[in-house]
This record gives C-alpha cells, structure tokens and sequence, in this order.
C-alpha cells in the first residue's frame, strides 16, 4: 500500500511539473503598432490640414497639405540578440488616416526586447520591386535620373514669405536616397553616386505581451529644427536632386523626429 502510495506521488509530481514548464513556455504573438503626430505637443490630425499654422525654429509660419511617410524593418531583438524581423512596411498617410495602425507579420515569443524601426528603405530594400507602392499616391517611385528607388517621406504645404509676393508659397518636403550629380539640371548620365539616407529608430526596451500596442510619434517641428535650422526661403522646392539638402533632412529625421509613446498591454 505504502509502494502506490509513494508511485502516486511520484507520478503526481511529474505531472505537476511538466504543467508548470508548459505554463512557463512563452507564447508566439503580434505586436500592433500606432503612429500619432504633432507639432512640439501639439496633436496634427485631419482637420488641421490647410487650416493650422506652424511656426518654425527659423521662425516661418506654414501649414500641411500633405504628410505620407514609409516605415519599414520593424525588428525585435531579445535579450540574446536575437532578431526578429518581418521584412514589411508601412505606408503612413496622415491627412487620409490610413496605416496608422500597422501590424507587422510576425509572431515573437512573449518576453523584452529592444524595438526599432527604419524610416524608409534602406538601400538593399530600395533597389526592390514593390507594385503597391508604384502605384501609391500618384508617385511613389523616385525617377532613375535622381538614382531610383522610392521615396521615404512627402511633406508639403505652404509657409509665409513677406519679401515675395504673392507671400503664400507651396513648399515640398520630400526625402529620397540622397543623389550627387556632376551638373545641374541632373539626368541619369550625370548621377555620379547615391548615399542610402534612410535611418534606424530605436525605441528602446519594451516588453511583449499577448495583447502589446506600441505608439510611435511623430514630432513634425523636429525635421526643421534639429541639428539644422530649416530655412524654408532657401529649401522650400526641387530638393530631390538636392545631395545638401537630403543630407540636411537625414540628420534632422534622426535627432528628435519620432520617439516613443504610450505602450499599452
């Protein structure tokens, strides 16, 4: 009696702790993603375009039209440097209200990783097809004269320029691959190199759950303060074929653009 007394415990006691590993064993899950914006706090959403005026560091008055951004690479790497990456993107269109919320596809084991994100293609991804995004808002797809591709970001609008008249001047504020060339006007005989000016977001450590939504944000005042005071008198337009301006955006996107916001579980 004694002898299935103790054969019952025993048998209790593996069970119990193969239920306890099963328990432990993290979870495969999906990670959302939300993207908001604003400018210096203050939240940009559809009503404010063609409506809100901006101030700038260099002290311009202007106000969107348009703000469509991509982001692409979403990755997560665990405590061993493990990556996990979906090789997606989004295309994110703040006056339309599409792809605020983005789901990249993949599953992760539950646990912390440190999550970061890049703002449009790097060069191995631009040189890629994607028949999405060549027929997306009118022209997506960067001309071969300026080195091909796609773009990362179009930002236009208007800003306020007293010593010119009419004052209302429509800007363009679009980031590509930047592209140097031997003459102005630039054509695929005169592109002498391209230099990949997409960046990398860290958005630090996060812990993933089963139900784990990330807020990216946008501060829009940043791409014309930080490190370059933006003088829309001198980079308003034709800042594609533009090497120094695009080298003047990519420094800007990287300090202060987007940070991380509220993370909900």
């Amino acid at each position: 009696m004694k002898k299935i007394a103790l054969l019952l415990m025993v048998v209790i006691s593996i069970v119990s702790c193969k239920k306890n590993d099963d328990d432990a064993t993290p979870q495969n899950v999906t990670v959302d993603f939300t993207f908001s914006h604003n400018w210096d706090g203050a939240a940009i959403t559809n009503p404010d375009f063609d409506v809100t005026q901006y101030t700038t560091a260099n002290n311009e008055q202007l106000s969107l039209s348009k703000l469509v951004y991509l982001i692409s690479d979403v990755t997560f790497n665990d405590a061993n440097g493990t990556p996990y990456d979906a090789g997606d993107y989004n295309l994110v269109n703040v006056r339309e209200g599409t792809n605020l919320t983005f789901t990249p596809n993949i599953e992760i084991p539950e646990g912390t990783y440190n999550v970061s994100f890049t703002f449009g293609f790097d060069d191995i991804d631009n040189n890629q097809n994607y028949p999405d995004l060549n027929s997306s808002d009118g022209s997506w797809i960067v001309p071969l004269m300026m080195g091909g591709g796609y773009h990362y970001m179009r930002m236009e609008g208007k800003y306020i320029n007293p010593n010119v008249d009419p004052m209302v001047v429509n800007f363009q504020y679009h980031t590509i691959r930047a592209n140097k060339h031997s003459y102005l006007p630039p054509d695929i005989n005169s592109l002498e190199f391209t230099e990949d000016t997409s960046f990398v977001v860290n958005l630090g450590q996060i812990t993933i759950g089963s139900n784990t939504s990330i807020e990216v944000k946008m501060n829009v005042a940043e791409w014309f303060k930080n490190p370059n005071t933006w003088d829309l008198t001198q980079y308003y337009q034709a800042l594609m074929p533009n090497y120094d301006a695009q080298i003047l955006m990519y420094q800007n996107g990287q300090n202060g653009v987007f940070s991380l916001g509220t993370v909900s579980q």
